[in-house]
């Protein structure tokens, strides 16, 4: 009996102390930083959504807590701590600062460096910032993300190039863009695509050399921007270096994850065309006869060639690793239309990264191997084409009483080249590329003390083109391509790279420090190019005619083989003492093959040096990070065609002219020699400020620049005889871009279950060319009737680069022929400049318990867009040719006479500011806490180009098509560009 009473009191014991154990209880307390208290700290109640915020005063209550519960503490610019109950119910906290911020490595060319330590200007984007939605190209992840950084899509095409320009445009006409380095390796800046005009239907968009990378493959992007950075490049760091750094795996943390994405798009904006109703009505005040004109149907022929694409995204990856090494490998499709019809971009990746250590982590080997291969469709569209075969413009100006297309679904013919159908452009058009591009490197560092080591690499990238095109001899046009037509373009590019440099990393006492860099680098760039031409076939199929282009009558070919070799030495040094005191000192020689023989080598100095105000004892506390940087360097710009110092031949095979007749060629001459021709230098002072307060709640950058570029690189007209008419040389003149960046981020409000964080930069850039004493060079060629030869825009001293150049519009007379102050012969500079003075972005991203919403917007203002569209379509004088015409053409009926001579003047001169929301991505990320199977969980949808802002009258004011007069290039005027989408994306992403 005492036994069972003995038993009972000791359960009644056990259960009491475990009902005691895990009982409910309130624990508070205060939060401190050590000099005093911290408001708005959140308390969490870890593994679960119990929570609580700290007051003003620092002090928190939380309700319902287990007491063997472990509490979590966190703070933006604290670190986050974990304290265990155990049944108390007061806990302080006191918390520690975190300089996660100020400790993030930023890459900067041969090493890395700590963001703190930093001297130049650099920018940093990372994954989980990147731009979302259908994302073709790496370039459109960081598109508004930084100042000073204009990312333009001037085509809507998949796959298109895309413009960057860092701090403005230096060059007449050298390459604009930055050098891209992935992984290390510097691209090669050349188009691996082949053809630039197949099927004579003008001159096609390039196609972007990035695109064998897959976006998702990308961990971050890190821009330099000041010489003191760049220069670690020479000769082609001038435009900024972009460096882009691959994924890979990380220890302890097993891979396996998928993620998979649908998305429509739509034209974003269409031109307000006549209808059938309105198309006659313009014709019958105009006297036109209708009996002729009207063909019975009503056709809007924007429906006809433009559609709602569709596209699809997929990505597997997977790997691990461990303490002395680790592999990821990756696998994407995307299949990607385009919302013109017959357009669209089909691209499989395929990508190893993968390192190991040996010797107790003295030799560390790496290697990278990328394969990609890109299938490119190709509508008939272009920036320079007429009636024959542009499809946008005769969309625009088609007679919308015809019918597309027969009882038997095929497109009509007409008979006239004025009036081709639109329809049978796509049907009778065939234009195909494939690439195929392999990229590798591998790399070995050897450490022989703690503070000497040597890293060598070698790499290869070498991609193979095809493209071929073909104009039906169905389609009703006259000369060669009323025989049909066929060409086959092939290009093989090919560079190879070996660099080898040794680090030096002291610690000379608790002081100073010193990290040294010397090295060397060789590359060697191949590019071979094939085209055959053909005209004149016993079939009309377009496919039959490129898989057996034999069958032709006539045939005409060329070929090129060039070899670009770059050889290099370098170094650097950065000295820091206290870590408060900081210098950097770097230097390259670049001897290139590209330049005559008394200028083969260029060198490039830079000094930079900082002052981090912020560890002086007069700054206050509340700084978290203030640093003062000034920099100075020279970089240079070699991106022009080989060869173009030497004495030149070239023989050519012949060939097709306009009746279809073979022409024989011969051996000419092509160029004189000129032993002086040199890159281009740009030289670039810096001043710039870092900060950081509120424990980091807000940080951001300002940065003052001028760049001077001079001994500028110009097509000009050769000394005759010569086969080219055109060779390069240096200008005697500088182009100046001088400006102010800004940039912000804020952790706006961070409570219990909501997150709001927020970033915003905009930059000023002013742009003038100085000292230039010659002839002004025309560029901005402009099309329409009676307008050949006719250009808006000159390079000329005093005036930015491809500044406008035209009569001053100011109506009509009675008679409806158009005025201009001071006559039709006073063509004159407007005071207006394509290029920009204001860029901006701003993103704001937040977090709901487990929804995160993304708003992006990017705008540029103080521009102007000539609109060669209207210019050439939208005339009164083009309807009373039977054409059609938009309706603010048409309102000009009575006001225009139909006889007014086409012009180039401010008419058509609009303004291209805007501002656009560019990206809105919604996700839920679901709890997976306790699934053995999901290590995360979300879906997302994304909207891109929701809506622009704009007064532009176009289909979108961020277009630029190249109107290049001689080798001039132009930016800033629309005609006929393919247009952007507006895209819907739902999305999933998973990982196991």
């Amino acid at each position: 009996m005492k036994s069972m009473i003995l038993k009972k009191l000791i359960f009644l014991l056990v259960f009491l102390s475990g009902s005691m154990l895990y009982s409910q209880i309130t624990v508070s307390g205060v939060i401190s930083d050590g000099s005093g208290p911290v408001p708005g700290v959140n308390v969490l109640v870890r593994g679960t959504s119990n929570g609580s915020v700290s007051d003003f005063d620092g002090k928190y209550t939380l309700d319902n807590v287990a007491s063997d519960a472990i509490l979590v503490f966190s703070y933006v610019g604290f670190k986050s701590k974990e304290v265990s109950v155990n049944g108390q119910t007061t806990i302080n906290v006191t918390l520690e600062e975190d300089a996660a911020e100020l400790e993030q490595v930023v890459v900067i060319g041969y090493g890395s460096i700590r963001a703190k330590d930093a001297t130049g200007a650099v920018a940093t984007v990372k994954a989980k910032d990147f731009n979302g939605g259908v994302i073709s190209s790496p370039e459109q992840l960081i598109q508004g993300k930084t100042a000073g950084v204009q990312i333009t899509q001037t085509s809507g095409e998949p796959g298109a190039g895309i413009n960057l320009r860092i701090r403005g445009t230096s060059s007449v006409r050298s390459n604009n863009n930055p050098l891209y380095v992935v992984d290390g390796f510097p691209l090669n800046g050349t188009d691996t695509s082949a053809g630039t005009g197949g099927s004579d239907i003008g001159a096609a968009s390039a196609k972007n050399p990035l695109n064998f990378l897959n976006p998702n493959d990308i961990a971050s992007i890190d821009i330099l921007k000041d010489a003191s950075a760049t220069a670690i490049y020479g000769s082609r760091g001038a435009n900024g270096v972009v460096i882009i750094s691959t994924k890979k795996a990380k220890v302890g943390v097993p891979l396996l994850e998928f993620s998979s994405s649908i998305s429509t798009g739509s034209v974003s904006r269409r031109i307000e065309l006549l209808d059938r109703a309105g198309y006659l009505a313009a014709q019958s005040s105009l006297g036109a006869d209708l009996s002729v004109l009207d063909q019975g149907a009503d056709t809007d022929w924007q429906d006809v060639i433009f559609r709602n694409s569709f596209s699809s995204n997929y990505n597997v990856a997977f790997g691990g690793a461990e303490e002395r090494g680790g592999y990821r490998f990756s696998v994407g499709y995307s299949d990607q239309e385009g919302v013109v019809e017959n357009s669209g971009l089909e691209r499989f990746t395929a990508r190893f990264n993968g390192n190991y250590s040996f010797f107790d982590d003295k030799l560390k080997l790496e290697t990278q191997l990328t394969v990609s291969d890109i299938e490119d469709e190709r509508a008939p569209v272009s920036d320079n084409a007429n009636a024959r075969g542009d499809l946008i413009s005769t969309a625009y100006y088609s007679n919308p009483t015809l019918a597309p297309f027969d009882a038997n679904g095929i497109p009509t013919l007409t008979g006239s080249v004025e009036q081709i159908n639109p329809a049978a452009l796509l049907f009778y058009i065939t234009d195909n590329t494939n690439t195929f591009r392999t990229f590798a490197n591998l790399s070995a560092e050897y450490s022989f003390t703690d503070e000497l080591s040597f890293k060598t690499l070698v790499g290869i990238d070498k991609s193979t083109s095809t493209r071929a095109g073909a104009f039906s001899s169905d389609l009703p046009v006259t000369g060669v391509q009323g025989l049909g037509r066929a060409q086959i373009d092939d290009l093989a590019v090919t560079t190879g790279l070996w660099e080898a440099y040794f680090n030096y990393n002291k610690e000379i006492d608790e002081s100073n420090t010193i990290d040294a860099l010397l090295g060397y680098s060789y590359q060697r760039f191949r590019g071979e190019a094939r085209t055959t031409i053909a005209a004149d076939f016993r079939t009309a199929n377009t496919e039959l005619m490129i898989n057996n282009i034999g069958s032709a009558s006539a045939f005409g070919a060329n070929s090129a083989n060039v070899v670009d070799e770059l050889q290099s030495y370098f170094g650097r040094v950065n000295y820091s003492h206290k870590g408060k005191y900081l210098l950097t000192a770097t230097v390259r020689a670049d001897g290139s093959t590209r330049f005559g023989d008394n200028n083969k080598y260029g060198y490039f100095p830079s000094f930079a040096a900082a002052w981090r105000m912020s560890d002086e004892d007069f700054i206050p506390e509340v700084f978290t990070d203030l640093k003062l940087r000034v920099g100075y360097g020279i970089t240079g710009n070699q991106e022009i065609p080989s060869n173009q110092y030497v004495e030149r031949t070239r023989f050519g095979v012949g060939a097709i002219d306009n009746n279809g007749l073979f022409t024989p060629g011969g051996e000419g001459g092509v160029a004189f020699n000129n032993p002086d021709l040199q890159w281009e230098e740009t030289s670039q002072f810096n001043l710039g400020l870092d900060f950081g307060f509120l424990n980091g709640r807000i940080n951001g950058q300002v940065d003052f620049y001028r760049k001077v570029t001079s001994d500028l690189l110009i097509q000009v007209t050769s000394a005759q005889p010569a086969v080219n008419p055109f060779v390069f040389r240096n200008l005697d003149a500088d182009v100046i871009n001088q400006g102010v960046e800004f940039l912000i981020n804020a952790t706006v409000l961070e409570s219990e279950n909501f997150f709001w964080d927020s970033s915003f930069n905009i930059a000023y850039n002013k742009n003038e060319v100085q000292n230039y004493t010659e002839a002004p060079l025309n560029t901005g060629a402009i099309d329409g009737p009676g307008l050949t030869g006719a250009f808006a825009q000159q390079i000329a001293d005093g005036q930015p680069l491809y500044a406008y150049f035209l009569r001053e519009f100011t109506g009509f007379d009675a008679n409806g022929i158009a005025q201009y102050v001071g006559g039709v012969d006073n063509q004159k500079f407007t005071g207006d400049s394509p290029l920009p003075d204001f860029t901006l972005g701003f993103s704001n991203s937040f977090k709901y318990k487990d929804f995160d919403l993304t708003l992006f917007l990017t705008g540029q203002f103080g521009h102007k867009i000539y609109n060669n569209n209207a210019n050439a379509l939208f005339t009164v004088a083009n309807l009373s040719q039977g054409r059609n015409v938009s309706t603010d053409a048409a309102a000009l009926i009575g006001t225009e006479d139909p006889f007014n001579a086409g012009d180039v003047s401010t008419r058509f001169l609009e303004n291209g500011s805007f501002l656009r929301l560019q990206d809105v991505t919604l996700g839920y990320n679901f709890d997976v806490a306790n699934s053995k199977l999901f290590n995360s969980l979300r879906l997302f949808m994304n909207a891109q180009n929701l809506f622009v802002i704009t007064d532009y009258s176009g289909q979108d004011p961020e277009v630029s098509v190249n109107k290049q007069i001689n080798g001039v290039p132009s930016i800033g005027i629309d005609y006929t560009a393919f247009p952007r989408a507006r895209t819907f994306t739902l999305g999933l992403n998973v990982a196991f």
